[in-house]
């Protein structure tokens, strides 16, 4: 049994890869459009955006921290609203580009590593899941191969015991014709008599 092979785009096989930098430099981007439009130095703004954080990253705590080990895709999105939030709050209030891009750098790292460690899981379950499959491909490999071996080997010994049979009546047909045969001769000699075939007439 063939299992079908896919075969995964570049493009597919990247998107992961700059996911976070992405994410990152659009909210970079997001923000300094928000200060060109006024934010740069409102306290009104910059309270709101500590809020959120502050509420993303409460959220974010009591989801890791919740029954049964927590739930650490919920809290790991909580995590990244909240620092998603503060990267975009820190952009639209700082007048300047240091600190945003400053921030952006340690956004953009910390999100790297967290991807990574996914990553890395991701390909240890790929390796493992390719290993089972090659194993269990050699399996059934195997089998189909023992039987078609046991097949031939049944179908060899069917067609030798034909061929035997066809051999022997052959030969028994031409010493019946030769001269001076005796068909009581065997009878005679202690061997077991043929068996009388009875042959329908038609009618």
């Amino acid at each position: 049994m063939n299992e079908p092979l896919t075969h995964r785009h570049w493009t597919a096989a990247a998107a992961p890869k700059v996911a976070p930098v992405i994410g990152t430099s659009t909210i970079l981007i997001l923000g300094r459009i928000w200060n060109a439009n006024g934010a740069e130095h409102s306290s009104g703004n910059a309270a709101l955006m500590v809020a959120l954080a502050a509420g993303a990253a409460t959220a974010g705590a009591f989801a890791a921290a919740g029954h049964g080990g927590g739930d650490g895709v919920l809290a790991g999105t909580a995590f990244a609203t909240s620092g998603a939030l503060a990267l975009a709050g820190v952009a639209g209030y700082a007048d300047g580009w240091s600190l945003p891009i400053l921030l952006w750098t340690v956004a953009t790292a910390v999100a790297y590593g967290i991807a990574a460690r996914y990553w890395r899981t991701d390909r240890r379950d790929t390796v493992a899941y390719d290993r089972q499959t090659t194993v269990r491909r050699e399996e059934h490999g195997h089998v189909e191969r023992v039987e078609a071996l046991r097949a031939g080997a049944q179908i060899e010994a069917a067609r030798t015991g034909a061929a035997y049979a066809e051999q022997l009546a052959t030969a028994l047909i031409t010493r019946a014709t030769l001269p001076g045969y005796d068909p009581h001769a065997i009878t005679r000699a202690g061997l077991p008599e043929l068996p009388a075939v009875d042959i329908p007439k038609e009618h």
